[in-house]
């Protein structure tokens, strides 16, 4: 499997990105001066759109192309749709549930087999959930100091509406779907309908 090995702080940067959003603080402060830009082209805008989101979710190209064709042919608006796939992704979930700091350490507790999504276990982070799944901390896993200290750091941190948690049994459940508004990203999907109807 191919793997982005470009430090997360210096992607966001080239993206335009807070790394809150992806679950990392940076106490750094860049003491370079910002490059001046030219104007970028439609394109370039279009692509870095499309890059952002994929970075974000830690998606590769093939899978996302799929992704898109899958909410093309949604009913409703493609771009919203891509981004609701995305985030019904069960690493995305356990991540928004404050089960790991990062949803790239959500993938790696979903792929160890520590999650399960109602009573069975589910090892695939790219495993879609539907409204009403429970989803739960493995038995065996609840003692993990990965999943405890997520916890301890995420005290402070907004569930989704979508989404409702039991910190005490480690386990959530998804009350429904997300809709475009409750995904709090700073993302233009419609230059990455536009970017693929090319």
């Amino acid at each position: 499997m191919a793997i982005n090995r470009t430090p997360v702080l210096k992607r966001c940067r080239q993206l335009g990105l807070d790394p809150v959003v992806l679950g990392y603080s940076s106490n750094k402060t860049s003491k370079r001066e910002p490059k001046r830009r030219r104007k970028e082209s439609e394109y370039a805008m279009q692509l870095r759109e499309k890059q952002k989101v994929k970075f974000i979710y830690g998606v590769l190209e093939k899978q996302f192309h799929g992704y898109f064709n899958k909410a093309k042919s949604m009913p409703g608006i493609t771009g919203d749709n891509l981004m609701i796939i995305l985030e019904s992704r069960l690493d995305s979930v356990i991540f928004r549930l404050g089960f790991a700091r990062t949803r790239k350490e959500a993938r790696q507790i979903v792929t160890h087999g520590h999650i399960t999504v109602n009573g069975r276990r589910v090892d695939i982070p790219s495993y879609r959930v539907k409204a009403g799944d429970k989803i739960a901390v493995a038995d065996k896993s609840k003692e993990l100091l990965v999943i405890k200290s997520a916890l301890v750091s995420n005290a402070r941190f907004q569930v989704p509406a979508w989404l409702e948690v039991d910190i005490e049994k480690l386990q959530g459940s998804v009350l429904a779907l997300p809709t475009r508004d409750q995904i709090d990203l700073d993302i233009r999907e419609q230059l990455i309908v536009e970017l693929y109807s090319k």
